[in-house]
């Protein structure tokens, strides 16, 4: 097991995903400051029950996400901006409350290739559905989509299906917290499936699909 400082956020992290906090507590100024200094990652942690700033500690969902700083921009009042990129899944085995912030034991996965022909009979079936679902997104704009930028491999086309998801914070937990590769794509199938199936809704001319005749007068 290892040692890993714990920032509880109301974001769940993806491996691959970034995202870009402004650091103002002190509990957490320090905390940053020594993975700056060390270049050691810190792991962003879903709250379960509390807030994100001041106040005790919140209690986080024991499966986060490690977060490598890649950009640092000092303030005033010695706040600090930073842009993570999310790394390793983890799960916590232990909380440790010896510093002004959490600290957990942590252990690493990865989803395992359980089932490799269903994974990739799964990657095959996601893959068109989540370039549907960014095509559908850019419709809107001038900006075009290439499908043919989608990676082939199932666990990439799975990565970033779940840093684009438009969901809920317990749904994208429930994904982080998956150690089965091939029930991860399951899942995400089903969920863009709906999703895509939403987008086309709310993209298309009005009475595309909701032409079924005249209404009743009751």
């Amino acid at each position: 097991m290892a040692k890993l400082a714990l920032f509880p956020l109301n974001t769940v992290l993806f491996p691959g995903m970034q995202v870009r906090l402004h650091i103002f507590e002190d509990r957490y100024k320090l905390m940053i400051n020594r993975c700056i200094e060390t270049g050691e990652a810190f792991g962003v942690v879903l709250i379960r029950q509390g807030s994100e700033t001041m106040g005790k500690l919140a209690e986080p969902f024991m499966v986060g996400c490690t977060a490598k700083i890649s950009e640092v921009q000092r303030l005033p009042m010695q706040r600090i901006n930073i842009v993570t990129v999310g790394q390793r899944r983890f799960r916590i085995r232990d909380l440790n409350y010896s510093e002004p912030y959490l600290v957990g034991e942590v252990e690493y996965f990865m989803p395992a290739d359980d089932d490799p022909p269903r994974v990739r009979q799964c990657g095959r079936i996601l893959r068109p559905l989540l370039a549907k679902y960014l095509e559908a997104l850019h419709a809107d704009n001038s900006s075009q989509f290439d499908a043919e930028q989608l990676p082939d491999s199932p666990r990439a086309v799975a990565q970033i299906a779940s840093i684009l998801l438009h969901s809920d914070n317990y749904q994208k937990q429930h994904l982080l917290e998956m150690d089965s590769l091939s029930k991860l794509l399951e899942a995400l199938i089903e969920i863009y499936r709906i999703e895509t199936m939403l987008l086309d809704i709310r993209l298309s001319p009005p009475g595309k699909y909701f032409d079924i005749g005249p209404f009743s007068s009751n």
